[in-house]
C-alpha cells in the first residue's frame, strides 16, 4: 500500500512540476522574444523613441529627478502609455519576464484544489496576491 501511495505522490508532483515549468517556458520565451522585438523596432528606428537620442547626452548624466522632469518620462506604471516609443518599449519583455511566475502558480491550483491540498493552493494564491500587490506600486510607500 504504501509504494501505490508513494507512486501516486511522485505522480502527482511530476504533472504539477512539468504544468509549472511548461508555463514558465511559454512566459520567459514570450518574455525575451518581446525584447528582442522591442530592441530591434528601437534600433531600426520603427518606433521613435520617447527621449529624442540626440537628447541623450544632455539628460543622462542628470540626477533621475532632474532626468525624469526635463524628459517628461513617467514613473511607476505610467510607461505603459507610452509603450509604443522605442525606448521605454523594452519595459513590455521585462514586466512579461517579471511576472512570468503567475501563470504557473495560477496553473497550479486547479491541482491542488482537485486533490484536495488547501494549503497549497492557499500558499499559491498568497505568493500571486503578494506579487500582485507589489507590482501594483502600493508598498512604494509613496515614493
Amino acid at each position: 500500500m504504501t509504494n501505490t501511495h508513494t507512486s501516486t505522490n511522485a505522480q502527482e508532483q511530476q504533472l504539477e512540476a512539468l504544468r509549472y515549468a511548461q508555463l514558465l517556458d511559454w512566459g520567459t520565451r514570450l518574455g525575451v522574444l518581446a525584447l528582442i522585438a522591442s530592441f530591434a523596432a528601437y534600433v531600426f528606428g520603427v518606433l521613435t523613441p520617447h527621449v529624442p537620442l540626440e537628447q541623450l547626452p544632455s539628460v543622462w548624466n542628470l540626477p533621475v529627478d532632474a532626468y525624469l522632469r526635463q524628459t517628461a518620462t513617467p514613473t511607476g506604471w505610467g510607461w505603459v502609455a507610452l509603450a509604443y516609443k522605442g525606448d521605454l518599449s523594452g519595459l513590455i519583455g521585462i514586466s512579461i519576464l517579471a511576472g512570468c511566475s503567475l501563470p504557473p502558480l495560477l496553473g497550479l491550483i486547479p491541482l491542488y484544489l482537485k486533490r484536495r491540498d488547501y494549503v497549497y493552493a492557499g500558499i499559491c494564491a498568497a505568493v500571486i496576491a503578494v506579487l500582485v500587490l507589489a507590482a501594483s506600486g502600493v508598498l512604494t510607500g509613496g515614493h
